[in-house]
């Protein structure tokens, strides 16, 4: 599982910054501000999550493998996948019935939160 989630949120990470250049430099000319902006939340957020997987892989080594953890680390990939493509495909296409997939990775986004929260609380306290 660490080994997992550290490679697909390196890669994740990776391909958002890939993503976030082919905004700025190919889309902005192309697109309207607007659809930028919704592209570039789907950027931020999309990285944010990816940093939050290659955080689960860190704290799985320390605390070792749970299923909360696991949990934790494919709802942040679905929610990359659902919240982000959704705005990516939604800022390129105009396709307006898109942004009803965008709150399903949001709740996934929460949902793989609250998985990492309730582990934290469940650890016992090192003396």
């Amino acid at each position: 599982m660490q080994r997992t989630f550290m490679a697909w949120g390196a890669l994740l990470a990776m391909l958002a910054v890939a993503i976030g250049a082919f905004g700025a430099h190919i889309l902005k000319p192309v697109i309207s501000e607007h659809y930028m902006t919704v592209y570039e939340t789907g950027v931020q957020y999309h990285m944010f999550h990816a940093l939050g997987l290659v955080l689960i892989a860190l704290v799985a080594g320390q605390w070792g493998e749970s299923a909360r953890l696991r949990w934790a680390g494919w709802l942040l990939m679905i929610g990359i996948v659902l919240f982000s493509g959704s705005l990516y495909v939604l800022s390129i296409t105009g396709i307006k019935v898109l942004g009803a997939i965008t709150p399903l990775g949001g709740v996934s986004f929460i949902a793989g939160w609250i998985c990492l929260a309730l582990e934290a609380f469940a650890r016992k306290p090192q003396r």
